[in-house]
């Protein structure tokens, strides 16, 4: 799928699945599985020009490998928010987008609908990663810690900033943030 300058992908799992698959009386009734939720349907690209875009990956789940081209779903810009978008991290049904300025919370509840919910001013963050109920972010400030345990309401977490010179992308594992920089 072109497009003007992506700068990331993110799947809302690493896991093959096929939401279409998962269906009927044996799901629902017999085996008592929830239906996926349509997020799981698309491949989330972030572009610093275009902003975002979905793909459909469901193509690639059919069974048959002859049509296994993919698509755009979406292109959407958020009037102009996801302007400079460079990474993206997805929590539940709520993307964390950082742009040039500033980190973006949209929500994904309906994928093809996404919609600006908190903007939070940042030094030209770079990287962000989420943990729990909390979303790491790297800018020129070095390592920040965000509450998200109300994604509409992000609030940076006081006294939480390791100072890094040209801290950008990040990695975290148990109790550990791995920072290249």
């Amino acid at each position: 799928v072109e497009s003007a300058n992506a700068t990331c992908v993110v799947l809302p799992t690493n896991q093959p699945i096929d939401p279409t698959r998962n269906t009927g009386d044996l799901m629902r009734k017999i085996n008592l599985e929830q239906p996926f939720h349509p997020l799981y349907n698309y491949a989330f690209v972030t572009d610093s020009e275009e902003g975002l875009i979905l793909v459909d990956l469901a193509t690639l789940a059919d069974g048959e490998p002859r049509n296994n081209f993919l698509k755009r779903a979406l292109t959407w810009d958020g009037n102009g928010a996801l302007r400079g978008a460079k990474h993206m991290v997805l929590g539940g049904y709520y993307g964390y987008v950082v742009t040039d300025t500033e980190l973006v919370v949209i929500n994904v509840d309906k994928p093809l609908a996404p919609k600006v919910v908190a903007r939070m001013t940042l030094n030209k963050p770079h990287s962000v990663a989420l943990q729990f109920r909390y979303l790491f972010v790297t800018d020129a400030d070095g390592l920040k810690a965000i509450d998200v345990t109300d994604p509409e309401s992000p609030v940076l977490t006081p006294g939480n900033v390791i100072p890094l010179e040209n801290a950008q992308r990040l990695h975290l594992a148990r109790t550990y943030a791995y920072v290249a920089a």
